[in-house]
């Protein structure tokens, strides 16, 4: 008795995982263009950032000098993007008031240095999540700010973009956003601007990322080499004994 007992426990903890997957709703996220190595594209995405999102979020594991490594250099960033810090060395901390952030959000915005990497799931790498949710903002008189977000519901975060993007409405019977008021720029410009917003998100999480891949095909470029002459002096060294 105590044995069946024993094996439907077990059997129930194996599929917990599975039942709570399955209740989980699907999260469509369209795909993020990868724009890294496009240094144009990066530094267009590092003035978004400085401009609409240094405000409220900060980069706290970037400092305002790795961005020469985007092909600026250091006067470009002091005259340009160096808005919260008086040396370039210095890191890309948020330029409001903690204490302030709080009493006007209710918490504090979080630090966005990891942000593309945290929202990695099973729907979509942490760029796609961050691209959906940029263009998913629509106009909501029920909230505070007057915005939600089709994939974040009930976000606390307005949405700063929407001079550019301009004001989308939800359609309750379809799910689907559509644009109400036009903004600056179309729609095709306006997802330009948000993948280099994103792939510069990307790029701060792991700003080595690049050179570390290029040291990768070096090294196996190395061993395949290395693998080559090994195998030469095998047969050199064994000839005379077969």
């Amino acid at each position: 008795m105590k044995a069946n007992i024993m094996k439907k426990f077990l059997l129930a903890l194996l599929f917990v995982p599975i039942t709570v997957f399955a209740s989980g709703a699907a999260l469509h996220l369209d795909r993020a263009p990868d724009i890294q190595g496009d240094q144009p594209a990066l530094q267009n995405g590092a003035k978004l950032f400085v401009n609409y999102c240094l405000n409220c979020h900060g980069l706290s594991f970037v400092r305002y000098n790795r961005l020469t490594e985007l092909g600026l250099t250091d006067q470009q960033v002091r005259e340009n993007l160096m808005f919260t810090a008086d040396k370039i060395g210095e890191q890309m901390r948020v330029a409001a008031r903690p204490a302030e952030q709080k009493k006007w959000f209710g918490v504090m915005p979080p630090d966005l240095s990891l942000v593309a990497r945290a929202r990695a799931s099973e729907h979509g790498s942490g760029a796609d999540w961050l691209y959906t949710y940029l263009r998913s903002f629509y106009r909501d008189d029920q909230r505070p700010t007057g915005w939600n977000n089709a994939i974040f519901p009930n976000v606390g975060m307005p949405h700063i973009l929407w001079e550019l993007q301009g004001q989308q409405a939800l359609n309750h019977e379809t799910h689907k956003l559509d644009l109400a008021v036009p903004g600056q720029l179309s729609t095709t410009e306006y997802d330009k601007q948000v993948g280099d917003l994103v792939g510069f998100l990307v790029w701060a999480g792991e700003p080595a990322a690049g050179f570390r891949r290029h040291l990768g095909y070096v090294v196996l470029g190395f061993l395949v080499i290395l693998f080559g002459v090994s195998y030469a002096l095998k047969k050199a060294y064994w000839k005379d004994i077969k």
